[in-house]
């Protein structure tokens, strides 16, 4: 299953929420757009994806998202990952993409780290 998206505003937030495969293909491409559509709010405290309902992501997957990190890093727009599986957790570590792309418990969780931040 593709990825499927959802964006929207909260709190000064920009959210995204996941649900599918990150994995290669078409619509990876049509995250990039959308994220780069959330973000293009200058008043943005941070940016926040929801990655709960994702079953699958690879290499691209992660490219994907190291690509909003740095579209958001660029506007100084912090970001934080939630509901992260324990398999995408390992690969963010093992890549070390985990410092650039934390992730935190829940949702109030991730407003308060980006705030505090």
């Amino acid at each position: 299953m593709a990825i499927s998206f959802i964006s929207k505003m909260e709190d000064g937030f920009g959210i995204l929420e996941l649900a599918g495969t990150l994995t290669l293909g078409p619509s990876l491409r049509d995250l990039r757009e959308n994220g780069r559509k959330v973000l293009t709010d200058s008043k943005l405290a941070g940016l926040i994806v929801n990655m709960a309902e994702v079953s699958a992501v690879d290499s691209a997957g992660l490219g994907e998202l190291t690509v909003l990190y740095s579209v958001a890093s660029k506007r100084g727009c912090p970001v934080r990952l939630i509901g992260v599986s324990p398999g995408l957790r390992k690969m963010l570590e093992i890549t070390r993409l985990d410092v650039v792309l934390p992730s935190a418990e829940d949702m109030a969780s991730a407003k308060r780290e980006i705030r505090a931040s």
